[in-house]
């Protein structure tokens, strides 16, 4: 049977499936298809490169990065992304340049979905190589990889998936002698996704002081819970005793760095410690046993889904900071059922006192957990900035309420703001147009805030 007859075969036979597709329609699908494997493959093949071969180190793109979204082979392996974010914000995300240091069951997940995202270019580097033990949480290698650089495995995989991204590889330790070499290039985003604390420190270091992008993440071993893992500032981490206690302790006693860095990172307790170092002869110690000097030589165990997961967050966060989408992380804030309804009693209670009524109440305990937690972050509506991130989050409630943003409407999602009680007592003594007068940036970030509540409840 001739290959037309076959594909006039096929055709009508998904006809008959789908029923409303005509088997016109499926030719069309089946040549366009055929089109687009064949200029893949000539990308790869115009660069000296087949499936198992690699080696090209420059763009394989057939197009500029400013028009790639226009090839139909492109904008059709990123079209939910373009549906998602729009091309615009695509865009962003095609033309810019990413830094993923550390490229283990975190970074590879990371790296990966970056590219799978249509990041531009990606600079890859880790000194280490890909290991048997490793491939119960690496993103992409096989056991054919086993003994080889992680940075070229990824690379090489990677040029498969999207060749027109611009892969950079280096098989490097990053410390303060090739800090200029790695950050170099202004990159949009820098991901920290390093075991080891005294390399960590230096990168993050390093990145505030130029004024870059970073996001970072702390520990994943010995954990198994995924509901616990957050996003969130440094100065908010606090359940990793071996990585997050000493990062934060160490930025600040050697830089001056308290907070500013967005982490990934886990509320849950370890499962697990560090494993028993075992020489194979008594005189033998963990150092004679360090690739490099100052790395950990005893093992943590992993479950491999928890790095995976850490990489697909760090990759969601950073793809949609690229493209403009903005979005509020989830705030770390310990309360629970009954603070929220303490806060909702206490409402009741000021709006009778100032109303003589609780009508106006519109809101239940659960919505304030919203208004509080979402909205406020758990703190005061006049203790918001960045600086006073971190242990203030998890103050009591016992010097906080909920009053009217507005008098003259309801107490509603969209009319709350959280006060200490000093503030609540000034607020109400005052007007909206005095404060948009006198404070119109504080006046602008309520109002900011609240239309947010409008749209997320469309009232």
């Amino acid at each position: 049977m001739g290959e037309r007859a076959k594909e006039w075969l096929l055709a009508a036979a998904a006809g008959a499936a789908v029923g409303a597709l005509s088997a016109a329609a499926v030719m069309n699908h089946l040549s366009r298809s055929k089109r687009r494997e064949g200029h893949v493959r000539n990308l790869l093949e115009s660069n000296g490169m087949t499936a198992g071969n690699t080696r090209s180190n420059r763009h394989l793109g057939a197009v500029g990065s400013s028009d790639l979204l226009s090839d139909e082979v492109v904008s059709e392996q990123l079209t939910r992304n373009i549906q998602f974010f729009g091309m615009d914000s695509q865009k962003k995300v095609t033309e810019s340049y990413v830094v993923v240091i550390g490229l283990g069951g975190v970074g590879s997940h990371a790296a990966s979905m970056l590219l799978r995202s249509g990041v531009g270019r990606l600079l890859l580097v880790d000194f280490d190589q890909v290991s048997l033990s490793s491939l119960n949480r690496h993103a992409v290698a096989t056991r054919d990889d086993v003994g080889t650089s992680k940075a070229l495995c990824l690379k090489k995989h990677f040029s498969m998936i999207y060749p027109e991204c611009q892969i950079d590889a280096k098989v490097q330790l990053y410390d303060a002698s090739s800090e200029a070499e790695i950050l170099s290039g202004q990159p949009d985003f820098v991901l920290d996704c390093i075991d080891n604390i005294d390399t960590k420190v230096a990168l993050l270091a390093a990145c505030m002081r130029r004024g870059l992008k970073v996001l970072s993440a702390m520990g994943a071993g010995a954990r198994a819970d995924p509901t616990r893992i957050r996003v969130a500032d440094l100065r908010e981490s606090s359940n990793d005793p071996s990585l997050d206690r000493l990062v934060r302790y160490r930025l600040k006693k050697e830089h001056g760095i308290e907070g500013g860095i967005p982490v990934v990172f886990s509320l849950e307790k370890p499962k697990a410690k560090l494993l028993p170092f075992q020489a194979s002869k008594e005189e033998e110690t963990p150092s004679d046993y360090q690739i490099v000097p100052g790395f950990r030589v005893r093992i943590i165990p992993v479950l491999g889904t928890i790095p995976a997961i850490f990489g697909q967050v760090m990759a969601s966060y950073v793809i949609t900071q690229l493209a403009g989408l903005d979005f509020q992380t989830e705030p770390v804030v310990n309360l629970d059922l009954d603070h929220y309804r303490i806060l909702h009693q206490r409402l009741i209670e000021h709006e009778e006192l100032m109303y003589g009524t609780a009508e106006q109440v519109l809101v239940d305990a659960e919505e304030v957990m919203y208004v509080v937690k979402e909205l406020w972050r758990g703190r005061s509506a006049r203790d918001q900035s960045q600086k006073d991130t971190g242990r203030k989050m998890w103050r009591s409630v016992n010097e906080l309420m909920l009053v009217r943003w507005d008098k003259s409407k309801a107490a509603g999602i969209s009319n709350l703001i959280l006060l200490k009680f000093s503030e609540a007592d000034a607020h109400e003594s005052t007007t909206l147009d005095r404060i948009k007068e006198e404070e119109p940036e504080f006046y602008s970030m309520v109002s900011r805030v609240l239309k947010r509540a409008e749209m997320e409840f469309a009232l």
